[in-house]
């Protein structure tokens, strides 16, 4: 497929579906009775998403079963269209789906993983709340000019062994620049895991390669009230990225939502893991009793073997509404790649509350920015506040006349009023400093900081990116 130059697909949506807004569309119920594996057996059930609304590429599907694929044709008897205006029976019968949903034997009205679109797929834990998406690829994410959207154009789903808690899906990926295989080891649990081996053959040079890449929404929190018109305390499927570097330096990095794209780097080389992460778990803190954002999963993404020298790149675009993801997070070798070439990269997505990988250290557990200053005296010049807490690691076995430090580095400005005191609450520290700005630029600042006892690492290493505001808003 490489080889040939690419082929855009030929969509035209017949006009009853072309038309249908996200009621009618939601109104298509997929018949269980029609349910692939039902009745065989096994502990997996498919069941088939019918386009429409923005789901307009058909995604073929196969059966796999003794090592023989079977294309699953579409019906219109395998869909309940009664409440959606939609005749089914003038349907063209090579309509095809939209993606497919996974059940298990332990509940079959609920969903554990679906595949659904053209890129996008998403997995719950044991909580069964759906949250942050996974791609198959990104190309060009995070550049200033539109990205590219590698689309799986078709996907095989493997008959499971009876009594196994593992399905295998292949998926076949294409697009103007590159083709690729993928198989889907899924093993369902509490945690779900999701064992990833990707052939990737480009059609030509990519400038921006990004594997794994999670894809996930934050419109605001505690860190950033940016856009801060709602009735809950904060919005967001993901709070933070986490990473784990090659060279066992463990980083933080709170999500904002900015009000220009933000695009951040991190140097390493062969990374031993990274994820977008929610880590916050108090309802008291969102108040959404509709979409739970409380028990949205995280993703840790864990390599398999070495990826070599590359970055973990975080892209986080501006956002005025919930409804769209605005956080995408990937690995980019640096290496380009070229036509040609074959690149195979394994690595295993857990779908979890919690990272399944313990760090040693202590974590940040909240970050909170406001005004900086004494309280009680008059401000004389315009400066902000960072507040973050730490929680985990050895904090219980420090003694009470435990003299631990903050480490805080800025790439301008002036860092002051510092601190570090134990904070009971939550059994962690809390570190405290003020940003004092010493230009009027707008340009961002690059903030660092982990807590230290005689020069060793108590923390995790928090990273931050503050946005000055202009002089005109810098009240004091």
């Amino acid at each position: 497929m490489a080889a040939a130059a690419y082929k855009p697909p030929n969509v035209t949506l017949p006009a009853p579906i072309a038309k249908l807004g996200w009621d009618q569309w939601q109104a298509i119920r997929f018949r269980d009775d029609h349910s692939l594996w039902a009745g065989d057996g096994v502990w997996f059930q498919a069941r088939f998403f019918h386009l429409g609304f923005t789901v307009t590429k058909p995604v073929r599907l196969y059966s796999v079963e003794n090592g023989h694929a079977q294309e699953l044709a579409y019906d219109a008897a395998m869909f309940d269209y009664s409440r959606s205006g939609v005749d089914g029976h003038k349907l063209p019968s090579n309509l095809g789906f939209a993606g497919f949903r996974l059940l298990f034997h332990s509940d079959w009205t609920r969903d554990i993983a679906a595949f659904q679109g053209a890129s996008y797929f998403r997995a719950v834990d044991g909580d069964k709340q759906y949250g942050m998406s996974q791609r198959g690829l990104a190309i060009d994410c995070g550049l200033p000019r539109p990205e590219e959207f590698p689309d799986f154009i078709a996907y095989y789903l493997e008959r499971p062994a009876g009594n196994s808690s593992q399905v295998t899906i292949y998926g076949l990926l294409d697009s103007p620049s590159v083709s690729g295989a993928y198989r889907f080891i899924i093993d369902v649990a509490d945690t779900i895991v999701m064992d990833v081996d990707a052939a990737l053959y480009p059609r030509k040079s990519i400038e921006r390669l990004g594997i794994a890449p999670g894809t996930s929404m934050f419109l605001d929190g505690p860190n950033d009230r940016r856009i801060d018109n709602d009735w809950r305390p904060a919005i967001h499927d993901s709070d933070g990225l986490q990473a784990y570097n090659g060279n066992g330096e463990w980083l933080w990095r709170p999500l904002v939502n900015p009000s220009a794209v933000h695009v951040n780097t991190f140097v390493d080389d062969s990374p031993r893991g990274f994820g977008l992460m929610q880590r916050d778990r108090e309802f008291d803190h969102y108040q959404d009793d509709g979409v739970f954002y409380d028990l949205r999963p995280s993703v840790w993404v864990e390599p398999k073997g070495s990826w070599g020298r590359g970055a973990v790149m975080l892209v986080e675009l501006p956002t005025s509404d919930e409804t769209f993801d605005n956080i995408v997070a990937f690995w980019t070798p640096a290496d380009k790649p070229q036509h040609g070439q074959e690149l195979l990269f394994g690595y295993r997505l857990y779908w979890c509350r919690y990272n399944p990988v313990a760090c040693p250290l202590a974590q940040v557990h909240a970050t909170r920015a406001g005004i900086g200053g004494v309280v009680g005296q008059k401000r004389s010049y315009f400066s902000w506040r960072f507040a973050v807490d730490f929680a985990g690691g050895h904090f219980a076995m420090l003694g009470e006349d435990t003299h631990v430090e903050p480490v805080i580095t800025a790439s301008r400005g002036q860092i002051e009023i510092t601190s570090a005191r134990p904070l009971h609450s939550i059994n962690g520290w809390r570190a405290m400093f003020d940003l004092k700005l010493t230009d009027e630029s707008t340009e961002l600042i690059d903030l660092r900081l982990f807590l230290a006892l005689n020069g060793q690492a108590l923390t995790e290493t928090w990273v931050y990116q503050y946005t000055p505001p202009p002089m005109s808003q810098r009240k004091i």
